[in-house]
């Protein structure tokens, strides 16, 4: 990367976008955040926004998983719900997208195979793989980890659950290994410790949940239903 990370001190935390608005073509910075988004909270859009400014990107993609082989299907809601809350919760920021292209794959999602799609419609644009610090130490589990550091720049969210020490080390293991010359970036962040389980726990003690998702999602959610205590 270019230009080194700088952590500001003041970051401003329309449309709803999908796969079928195609955007168009060009050489851009696009950053790309995945996850099951089981609910999508504010400190997924925090993230966002901070990442957006820092990296210099053009837009930030939210990517919400089908099928995640890594998590329990039956603790998830549909696809199509948690994508919609995603559009819901980007809804008034033009630089925020929603894909669905994950939530439509039949199967277990990967993220190697989201890129490698993404990489093939926008071959001119440079993409940046948004995670948390935890994706550093365990991307390597995931399938074909070449084949992701192959089409992205991934930036690791540093926000105390490792010390930067041990991040720098985990980061110069990893370039050695998978990216030839390509740069993981590591991006200074709030610590926070908001978690969509905890949301959804809260949710389901039918405790407040308020200014931990936007309020839309909030709405949506309460419209809905979700992950409220089930009687037998």
């Amino acid at each position: 990367m270019k230009k080194s990370i700088r952590m500001e001190e003041e970051h401003s935390m329309e449309e709803e976008h999908s796969m079928e608005e195609t955007p168009p073509m060009g050489t851009r910075r696009i950053g790309l955040m995945g996850g099951t988004f089981n609910p999508i909270h504010v400190g997924h859009l925090m993230l966002a926004e901070w990442a957006l400014d820092a990296l210099k990107l053009d837009e930030v993609w939210m990517v919400p998983a089908g099928m995640p082989y890594m998590k329990a299907a039956q603790n998830i809601l549909p696809g199509a719900e948690r994508l919609r809350m995603a559009q819901l919760a980007v809804r008034g920021n033009g630089r925020f997208r929603c894909l669905d292209l994950e939530v439509k794959r039949q199967g277990y999602t990967y993220t190697c195979e989201t890129l490698e799609e993404l990489r093939g419609k926008y071959p001119e644009d440079a993409f940046f793989f948004i995670a948390g610090a935890d994706c550093l130490f365990s991307i390597e589990k995931w399938k074909a980890p070449e084949r992701i550091f192959a089409n992205c720049t991934l930036v690791a969210a540093v926000r105390g659950e490792n010390t930067l020490p041990e991040m720098e080390a985990k980061k110069r293991e990893l370039e050695e290994r998978f990216c030839e010359g390509r740069k993981i970036a590591l991006l200074p962040f709030l610590h926070m410790s908001i978690s969509s389980t905890e949301i959804r726990e809260r949710v389901r003690r039918g405790q407040s949940v308020r200014y931990l998702v936007p309020d839309d999602v909030l709405a949506y959610i309460r419209e809905k239903g979700f992950y409220r205590e089930k009687s037998d």
